[in-house]
């Protein structure tokens, strides 16, 4: 896992499957580091099959860790919101249940005003209400281990396949600018 800038920023975000938004957000120039994890709900150090159970309240996230001299949480929410659908409530296509919905947790009074505004203004490009939750992250649990850095670990899966490759070339369509130079 790499290191964060002194400067950096985090926030917690949940649009279903986390794999899916850490493939992303590892493509985005300026992100530092993604951590895939469990937030949002009321059980302390859940593991992903309480999660899955539905139970606990908790939904799947990642945490964002961001350098804002190279990406504004602008842009990462900009990102967040062009890869999910926002107006689906507890699901994300085939993946149902609360532990999927749509969910942005912030740690500070001037990410939940930035993250309000960005709902206002996809508000408009939606024909559908938006669903998703803008709360105060009270405590951020990291999944297990084999959760972490999964498309990358296992890009030929049938998930992977299916489902995180088509956001990782709408990702490439949309947000080229974004994304970070090959080495």
């Amino acid at each position: 896992m790499k290191v964060s800038s002194v400067g950096s920023q985090s926030i917690v975000l949940g649009g279903g499957c986390f794999w899916c938004l850490e493939a992303v957000y590892q493509m985005v120039d300026g992100v530092e580091v993604i951590v895939s994890g469990y937030a949002g709900g009321h059980l302390d150090n859940p593991t992903y099959e309480q999660v899955m159970l539905g139970s606990t309240g908790h939904a799947e996230v990642v945490k964002v860790q961001f350098d804002p001299s190279i990406i504004t949480l602008e842009v990462v929410l900009e990102i967040f919101w062009g890869l999910h659908d926002p107006t689906t409530s507890n699901r994300q296509g085939h993946d149902v249940g609360s532990q999927y919905r749509s969910i942005i947790l912030y740690s500070n009074e001037e990410h939940r005003r930035l993250a309000e505004a960005s709902k206002e203004e996809v508000a408009k490009l939606w024909p559908e209400p938006i669903v998703t939750e803008i709360v105060p992250l009270e405590r951020f649990f990291e999944a297990e281990s084999y959760h972490q850095n999964y498309f990358r670990s296992h890009p030929e899966q049938g998930y992977c396949q299916v489902v995180i490759n088509p956001k990782l070339i709408k990702l490439r369509q949309h947000f080229a600018p974004l994304l970070r130079k090959a080495t």
